[in-house]
């Protein structure tokens, strides 16, 4: 498998980047295997590391809703965009924002896999030519788009 290109952004405002995204797209993951209309909402630790909450629904947007709460934090603050995640006890995964719209609508995330990517809106659907745009820069980065899911979101 030829290597991913894992540039992250130059500048992240984490406090802009708190709050709740809505999954577009994503590569199939046991720990995702089935859920639909997920949303990831991040916010500030007393602590100072991240929680996150991610939801989802099994199989359709009325199935059994699913929920998960890990943690993340920035090891790096002169890199804020290369974060770790962790669901599973002291397990951490990467988790680096490669591209990110300027008043922060949209994201694209990956890691030091090409096994993880996800685009990432603010709201449940994204217009076709920004997801056009994003799906062109992966492949660009040596993406292998043909596993992509487009995950099911609840209309506008």
């Amino acid at each position: 498998m030829n290597p991913v290109d894992t540039r992250t952004v130059d500048d992240l405002d984490i406090e802009r980047y708190l709050g709740t995204w809505y999954e577009i797209a994503r590569f199939p993951h046991s720990f995702e295997r089935n859920l639909v209309g997920v949303t990831a909402t991040y916010s500030l630790r007393e602590d100072g590391k991240i929680k996150v909450v991610n939801r989802g629904y099994r199989r359709s947007l009325e199935g059994r809703p699913s929920k998960a709460v890990g943690k993340a934090k920035i090891p790096d603050k002169n890199d804020p965009a290369r974060l770790k995640v962790s669901f599973f006890l002291f397990f951490y995964g990467d988790y680096f924002v490669l591209e990110l719209d300027e008043d922060y609508r949209w994201a694209m995330v990956g890691s030091s896999s090409p096994d993880y990517f996800w685009i990432l809106s603010r709201t449940p659907q994204m217009d076709r030519e920004t997801l056009g745009m994003l799906l062109e820069n992966a492949r660009r980065r040596g993406y292998d788009l043909d596993r992509l899911i487009m995950v099911e979101q609840p209309s506008e």
